[in-house]
C-alpha cells in the first residue's frame, strides 16, 4: 500500500468517525437549544470558519451551472439533513437512527447512477429492497407496530443527502473536493441567520458544558471539517477504496450511542445493522449499464 493510499484511508476513517458522532451530538444538544439552533445554527458557525478560509485563499466564484448544483448540495447537506435528523433525534435513540442512516451509501450510489446516465442492475434493486424492508420492519417493531414521525424524517434525510452527496461528488471534479461543501455552507448561511437569531434565548446560557461542546462540534466538525477529511481522503486514496470505510459508520454510531448516551443495544439491533450494511455492500458494488440513447 502506497503512502498516498495510506494517507487517504486515514483521512477517510477520520471523516467517518467525525460523521458517526453527529447523531449523538445532536441528541445531546437539541433538548437545550431546540431544533432551529441545532439544525441551522451549525451552518452559521461553520460559515464563519469557511468565510475566513475563503478570504485567505481568495477563492473564485462558481459559474452559473456550478451554482445550480451547489443549490442541490445546500438544500440537502446544509438545510434538509440537519433539520430532519435534529427532528428525529428528539424522539429516537441514536442506535435506531444508525440503522436507518446505514442506507445512505446505497441512496448515494443510486442517485450517482441516475445523474451519470446509468441504469442500475437487478442486483442493485434487490439489495435496495432487502435493505429498505429490513429498516422498515425494524422501525415498525421498535415503534410498537407503526412508523414514527422520526423514522419518516430519517428516511427522508437519507434520500435528500444521497442526492446531495451524488451531486457534490460530481461537482467536486470541477470545484475541488472540500470546496463543494464550503460553498454550500456560504450559500445557505445568510438565509439561516434570521431564524437562528430569533430562536436565541437567555435560557440557553444555562445549558450544560456538554451541550455547548456538542453544538460547537456540529458546527465546526460535522458540518465542515468532517467533509474536508472525507473528501480529501477519497481524493488522495481513491473514491472506491476509501469509500468502503463508510460501511463502518452505523457500527461506530451504535458504539458512540452506548459510550456517550448510555443506550442499551440488543442483538437484534446489531443483527439488523449487519443485514442492512451487507445489502448496501452488495447493492453499491452491483454492475450498472449505460442507458441506451436512440437517435432519430
Amino acid at each position: 500500500m502506497t503512502n498516498s493510499i495510506k494517507r487517504g484511508m486515514i483521512l477517510g476513517f477520520i471523516g467517518i468517525v467525525c460523521f458517526s458522532l453527529t447523531l449523538p451530538a445532536t441528541s445531546i444538544a437539541v433538548p437545550y437549544f431546540g431544533e432551529v439552533i441545532v439544525g441551522l445554527g451549525r451552518t452559521v458557525i461553520a460559515a464563519i470558519i469557511v468565510g475566513a478560509i475563503f478570504m485567505m485563499k481568495k477563492q473564485s466564484l462558481p459559474n452559473k451551472s456550478q451554482f445550480k448544483s451547489l443549490l442541490i448540495v445546500t438544500i440537502g447537506a446544509v438545510l434538509a439533513f440537519p433539520l430532519l435528523t435534529t427532528f428525529a433525534m428528539k424522539s429516537l435513540p441514536v442506535s435506531h437512527g444508525a440503522i436507518e442512516l446505514a442506507l445512505l451509501p446505497l441512496a448515494t450510489a443510486g442517485f450517482a447512477m441516475w445523474r451519470g446516465g446509468e441504469r442500475p442492475s437487478k442486483r442493485y434493486w434487490i439489495a435496495s429492497i432487502i435493505g429498505a424492508i429490513t429498516v422498515i420492519i425494524y422501525a415498525i417493531y421498535v415503534g410498537f407496530g407503526q412508523l414514527q414521525k422520526g423514522d419518516l424524517a430519517l428516511i427522508a434525510a437519507v434520500i435528500v443527502l444521497g442526492l446531495s452527496y451524488a451531486e457534490g461528488g460530481k461537482l467536486s471534479k470541477e470545484l475541488g473536493s472540500w470546496q463543494v461543501i464550503a460553498w454550500a455552507i456560504l450559500i445557505g448561511a445568510p438565509f439561516f441567520i434570521i431564524p437562528v437569531g430569533l430562536s436565541i434565548s437567555g435560557s440557553m446560557l444555562q445549558a450544560p458544558v456538554e451541550a455547548w461542546i456538542s453544538l460547537l462540534y456540529l458546527g465546526i466538525v460535522s458540518q465542515f471539517l468532517a467533509y474536508v477529511a472525507w473528501y480529501g481522503g477519497m481524493a488522495v486514496g481513491g473514491i472506491a477504496r476509501v469509500g468502503q470505510i463508510q460501511y463502518l459508520q452505523p457500527f461506530l454510531m451504535i458504539g458512540f450511542s452506548v459510550l456517550f448516551l448510555g443506550e442499551s443495544i440488543s442483538w437484534l439491533t446489531i443483527s439488523l445493522a449487519i443485514i442492512v450494511v451487507g445489502s448496501v455492500i452488495v447493492g453499491k458494488n452491483a454492475p450498472v449499464m449505460k442507458k441506451e440513447i436512440h437517435l432519430e
